[in-house]
Parts: structure tokens; C-alpha cells; sequence
């Protein structure tokens, strides 16, 4: 449940209107407001987003989500869609 909420809430933040979900790489590069290629827990924040969030997709708990972390986190939530 956790999964499909933050599938959500993503979706909405990046501002997708159409029922497919944005690329990964193109969340991070809006979310990177210091072009370092990864989303910090503070530009995840200062888009919106719950900070509760950030730590789920931080999967190497690295302080950074990266466009793969997001890729893997929509997977996941997919194959949970699927049943999977």
C-alpha cells in the first residue's frame, strides 16, 4: 500500500496528467534543483513531497535518490499492480 501511495504521489508531483508515468530520469532532473544528478532529501521535500517518502526510495540509504532508485521503486510497484 505504502508502494502504490508513493506510486501516486509521484505521479501527481511530476505533473503527469496522462496515465502513464514520467521516465524516472525525467522526475530527478525536475526534483534536482542543484544539477548533481540525484535528488537530495531536502529537493525532495522542497517539491512537495513527505519526507517519510525519500526514505523509501533511498534504497542504498545514501542521502540521494537517483533516476535507477526511482526506476526500481516504479518496478516494484508495477510487479505489485500485477500481483507479482
Amino acid at each position: 500500500m505504502r508502494i502504490a501511495l508513493l506510486a501516486a504521489g509521484l505521479a501527481l508531483a511530476a505533473g503527469a496528467a496522462q496515465a502513464q508515468m514520467p521516465a524516472p530520469a525525467d522526475i530527478v532532473a525536475r526534483w534536482d534543483t542543484n544539477k548533481d544528478g540525484s535528488v537530495s532529501k531536502e529537493e525532495w521535500v522542497a517539491a512537495g513531497r513527505p519526507a517519510e517518502r525519500f526514505d523509501l526510495v533511498d534504497a542504498d540509504k545514501d542521502g540521494k535518490v537517483t533516476a535507477a532508485e526511482l526506476e526500481a521503486t516504479f518496478k516494484a510497484m508495477q510487479q505489485q499492480r500485477q500481483g507479482g
